[in-house]
């Protein structure tokens, strides 16, 4: 069979890169709207970067990091998430300096060695918004708002919106000693996972898809009853911001998120249709990861969604998104001449903005007509010799079968008005 792409990475052709497309002229225009401007950062980084700033006991940096040591001796990493570069790019390069706040997204490929299964895969897409430089629980509610705005914009239905205050250093730091306390008589009953969390970060055993569904999760501490005055006055004015904007929230104990970089508030939209892979997107507060990796105590907030999981939620919801891949015209052509002067005219054509396309292969009238509607094409014209001869075409109207004779010179104007 010769060589295949590698496991867990997928082409994406034509008929589906419309659709992507779609998506991501889409995230521009919303996002633009609240002003968030498009940041692109390196595809791979030094690992430090990933050690310190997502957590060294979290999954992805325990097993699921694409690390490799380059030609100098470096270790470097592929992007496994994109909040860690656009941190390190703001304090490298003295954004703060800047008035605030700063708004961020950010559209491209991420990477993580885990078992593909549907709608995660080693090589994938996130898009995803940062704001940097403020703590005010207003920006948690507006980022929040930003990302389900996409998705109704979207069409996408019966998606619910999980909250959570993950506290801070000081609060977390008595909310753990609570949940080591509780979990302690229940050691045997966690997964071989859990068991290496629980000294370590007892935090994510609240994260664990495994342990989730047992009884004695269900009683376990909560952490939005154990926050300091600070956390709490913020976590309530976030939740009177969603109030504000309409927005419905369930507040989930559990959700803690996989990073260790999240401060205060966690939130997830999950659309239950997906199975166990449900999340759509998730993000939160990570006001200490500038100063993680070695940076100012800079606050940040921001989200990331799966590109691959919301087109697949699209299509588990029937959504048909307006997408218009025809054609403006398509041009027949009989004999070598008419080709010549065809090859003429599709340039003029697409110098005017119009998409344009003939045949190369020498097939007969019919077939390019069946190509024509292969194309989707909107109008078609046939030249030959006897067209050439007068200088005439007939441009037909392919939906309505509507024709009109033109002269060939005024083609691209007569093409422009009726696309126009």
């Amino acid at each position: 069979m010769g060589i295949i792409a590698p496991r867990g990475t997928k082409d994406i052709f034509p008929e589906d890169t419309v659709k992507w497309q779609y998506l991501e002229n889409l995230t521009k225009k919303i996002f633009s709207s609240y002003n968030y401007k498009e940041i692109r950062t390196p595809i791979f980084e030094e690992t430090a970067l990933f050690q310190r700033g997502i957590g060294e006991t979290t999954d992805i940096v325990e097993k699921e990091m694409y690390t490799f040591e380059d030609k100098g001796g470096r270790s470097i990493t592929l992007r496994p998430e994109g909040t860690a570069s656009v941190v390190r790019a703001f304090l490298e390069n003295k954004i703060y300096g800047q008035a605030q706040p700063t708004k961020y997204f950010y559209i491209g490929s991420m990477f993580r060695y885990e078992r593909p299964q549907a709608g995660r895969y080693r090589e994938f897409h996130q898009l995803g918004a940062e704001v940097l430089g403020a703590d005010n629980p207003a920006i948690d509610a507006e980022i929040i708002s930003l990302g389900i705005h996409l998705l109704e914009e979207l069409g996408l239905k019966d998606l619910e919106l999980h909250l959570n205050s993950v506290g801070c250093p000081k609060c977390r730091k008595v909310y753990r000693e609570k949940l080591m306390e509780y979990f302690k008589p229940y050691l045997e009953d966690l997964c071989s996972d859990c068991q290496d969390r629980y000294e370590r970060n007892p935090l994510r055993i609240l994260d664990c898809k495994a342990d989730r569904d047992k009884e004695f999760m269900s009683t376990a501490p909560k952490i939005y009853e154990e926050l300091c005055e600070e956390c709490e006055t913020h976590f309530a004015n976030v939740k009177k911001h969603l109030d504000l904007l309409g927005i419905d929230y369930i507040l989930d104990a559990n959700l803690v998120r996989g990073l260790d970089y999240y401060t205060k508030t966690a939130f997830e939209v999950i659309y239950k249709g997906l199975g166990a892979q449900d999340t759509i997107f998730g993000g939160g507060r990570y006001d200490g990861l500038a100063q993680e990796v070695g940076g100012k105590d800079i606050p940040g907030i921001g989200f990331a969604m799966g590109m691959e999981r919301i087109l697949l939620t699209i299509e588990e919801q029937g959504i048909e998104l307006p997408i218009d891949d025809s054609i403006d015209l398509f041009i027949t052509t009989i004999g070598e001449r008419a080709e010549e002067e065809a090859f003429k005219y599709l340039a003029k054509l697409r110098k005017a903005d119009l998409k344009v396309e003939m045949d190369y292969l020498g097939r007969s009238v019919k077939s390019q007509m069946k190509t024509a509607d292969r194309n989707n094409a909107n109008y078609s014209i046939i030249l030959g010799e006897d067209e050439l001869d007068k200088g005439v075409a007939t441009i037909r109207n392919m939906k309505s079968g509507e024709q009109v004779e033109i002269k060939l010179e005024n083609l691209v104007e007569e093409m422009t008005k009726r696309i126009d």
